[in-house]
């Protein structure tokens, strides 16, 4: 049978060959050139409105939650955070087939011949963008399950670097086993990939620690001297043991010893090797506490912490649980999070569903005293079924609320809050041929403050100047200029020393103000500038 290649010149054949020959030979592939492109993937300007009502706390405010499509928010926070996110969570669509991944607003189905890649050209643009956001220390954690996670592996080897790859985390989901499969499999977990830096470790318990026999080294475990290798494989490590106490001599253990003689030689003298009173025992080495070279251990790659289940009952003990159904449980998400950050660090989940994240973060805080901020990204998943469907409304934002100012749970019983605050954001396009015309001040000043500082207040509209004090100075936005304000700019660069400035006029500005001290930058042309060309092709 011909096939389209017949009707190929010399030339056109060529050129098909090197191209084959410039694509990667190993690694994933998928068909990025035969699937629609994705409607949510554009160029536009993204800018934030503020909606003071579905707020929580008071000004300044910590912790942002973000509804609209999180491609938009995303490229946002790469103009506002590039490099300063600590720890990335996402719990994306598994994509089953099962109506729970939506491609150009369509469910994609088992049946699609494109399935598997369209779900990757969706992950695709969103983790590299993501990566832009984490600090160098930086980890993030994608929750996955059997469908896509060995495609999500290679793709994240892709994006961040095989090299960044800490580990692959099995999470176990459920007790009870399911007879449903056709398979005869019963699927008790999920997985969680790991890139980035390293993780802590967990505290070493030293309770595991005693001294029976009063060592004035102190406190000492047993540890296991046995080996490794074969005998082929390392015969100087197979030998018998004696007891210089008693002449009882232990027999060497199938894979050998863990210690060279000499080394053991020395152990022996040192006292450090516990000698059972039977010939049939074996011999073990004590590990002082005192000597240990760090206090932590590694960290199990398998998850024991909480089981879906349990996600499902603390939403629905926040009155919630019929509005979305498997949240994560926070035990889970709380132990990723404290596996990578700090009292100050930033948070963020860009598929923040029912908020577990935010809720872990507060938990976490709670117990360590720290103060992580979060940022939560939630669509609306509204569809033509449910126009109004809000999930960033009425489930995220409400979820967090209820946690930060307490709640009545199902018992009836009153819940304190857990304190904190979080400014309620909206993201919203703005073309580039109209952006100077359209961007609202308030969208301009929501901007600036995200990029120079930590915490968000609100606009002013009673005033001509937005300020705010930033690291060694302060950050001016000058909606008009004239007498008034420019004696006003004057004024603050003189009390606060070193000011950024940011205005529709800085040229004229600049001719008025000959200071060192003060820095003056375009709007909105600033922003443009920062906010970059979006996505990678």
């Amino acid at each position: 049978m011909a096939d389209h290649y017949d009707d190929y010149s010399r030339e056109e054949l060529i050129r098909e060959l090197r191209q084959r020959d410039r694509r990667p030979h190993f690694g994933l592939v998928w068909e990025r050139k035969e699937i629609e492109h994705e409607k949510a993937v554009n160029e536009d300007f993204v800018a934030l409105d503020f909606d003071a009502d579905l707020s929580c706390g008071a000004v300044p405010y910590r912790n942002l939650i973000i509804e609209g499509d999180n491609f938009d928010a995303v490229r946002y926070l790469r103009m506002t955070h590039a490099g300063q996110v600590k720890c990335i969570y996402i719990d994306p669509p598994y994509n089953t087939g099962n109506r729970d991944f939506i491609y150009n607003d369509r469910f994609i189905d088992k049946e699609d011949a494109y399935r598997h890649s369209k779900w990757l050209e969706f992950m695709y643009r969103r983790l590299e963008l993501a990566k832009e956001l984490l600090a160098e220390d930086g980890v993030i954690f994608v929750s996955i399950g059997e469908d896509e996670v060995f495609h999500l592996a290679l793709l994240m080897d892709h994006t961040f670097g095989e090299e960044n790859r800490i580990g692959t985390l099995i999470w176990k989901t459920r007790h009870s086993a399911d007879s449903r499969n056709l398979t005869g499999v019963s699927i008790d977990h999920e997985y969680v990939l790991c890139f980035g830096t390293k993780l802590k470790g967990v505290p070493i318990d030293e309770n595991k620690f005693s001294n029976p026999d009063n060592d004035s080294r102190g406190p000492w475990r047993s540890a296991d001297m046995t080996g490794l290798a074969t005998k082929e494989q390392r015969p100087n490590l197979h030998y018998e043991l004696l007891n210089p106490n008693n002449n009882i001599i232990y027999p060497c253990p199938n894979k050998g010893w863990r210690y060279e003689p000499k080394t053991m030689q020395r152990l022996i003298e040192e006292k450090r090797v516990i000698w059972p009173s039977i010939r049939s025992g074996r011999p073990r080495l004590k590990k002082f506490l005192g000597e240990l070279s760090t206090n932590r251990k590694g960290f199990s790659t398998l998850l024991d912490v909480a089981l879906t289940s349990e996600g499902t009952k603390e939403l629905g003990e926040l009155g919630l649980g019929d509005r979305f159904y498997f949240p994560k449980p926070t035990g889970l998400i709380q132990q990723l999070i404290e596996q990578n950050t700090n009292a100050g660090d930033l948070v963020l989940d860009f598929f923040a569903g029912s908020g577990t994240t935010a809720h872990a973060v507060m938990k976490l805080n709670q117990k360590d005293g720290g103060q992580r901020r979060f940022i939560l990204v939630s669509s609306t998943e509204a569809t033509t079924d449910a126009p109004d469907k809000n999930l960033c409304r009425d489930v995220c934002a409400e979820r967090v609320r209820r946690v930060m100012q307490g709640y009545t749970n199902k018992k009836g019983e009153a819940v304190a809050g857990l304190g904190g605050d979080f400014a309620y954001l909206r993201a919203h396009r703005l073309p580039a041929e109209t952006l100077f015309s359209q961007i609202q001040h308030q969208q301009i000043w929501t901007a600036l403050q995200l990029i120079h500082n930590s915490t968000l207040s609100t606009f002013d509209d009673n005033v001509l100047i937005q300020s705010v004090t930033i690291e060694n100075g302060a950050m001016l936005y000058v909606l008009k200029l004239n007498e008034t304000t420019l004696a006003e700019v004057i004024k603050i660069i003189e009390e606060q020393g070193s000011t950024v400035v940011y205005s529709w006029q800085p040229a004229l500005l600049h001719q008025y103000i000959e200071d060192e001290r003060a820095s003056f930058q375009p709007i909105p042309q600033a922003l443009i500038n920062r906010f970059g060309a979006g996505s990678k092709p």
